[in-house]
């Protein structure tokens, strides 16, 4: 009788390693831009906070000219705001407010280390809502 051998040959297997590797070529650099977006929206939700006084401050009358770090924003201290990949949120003139990431270099946020994000205020209506603008 004769035996049969059963198995893929060494091609297929070739083949199979390669489609991988592209797949692996492709997919590595696109999940690591995905990381830093993650890394970077700590920035977003933190700052959640900041524009709630800003337009806390706006409703209850007071002009976006008047709005500081001294004036009635019901903003906490910029170190308060602190995360892992947050040093400061700090309000500055006209209820702008800026977002300021970490100069660690080993926290993976490429060129975004030590970068401010800033949040100006626009478009605002009596009476309306206020528009933040990157």
């Amino acid at each position: 009788m004769k035996t049969l051998q059963k198995g893929f040959t060494l091609i297929e297997l070739m083949i199979v390693v390669a489609i991988i590797g592209i797949l692996a070529a492709i997919a590595v650099p696109a999940y690591q831009d995905y990381t830093i977006k993650a890394k970077i929206s700590e920035a977003a939700s933190l700052s959640g906070a900041v524009k709630l006084g800003v337009e806390l401050a706006y409703s209850e009358g007071m002009a976006l000219a008047d709005i500081d770090s001294n004036a009635g924003a019901s903003v906490e201290p910029a170190t308060s705001y602190k995360a892992k990949y947050v040093s400061s949120v700090s309000i500055t003139d006209n209820g702008v407010f800026e977002v300021l990431l970490k100069s660690d270099t080993t926290l993976g946020l490429n060129t975004a280390v030590g970068k401010k994000i800033t949040y100006t205020p626009t478009t605002v209506t009596t009476g309306g809502n206020i528009q933040w603008t990157l």
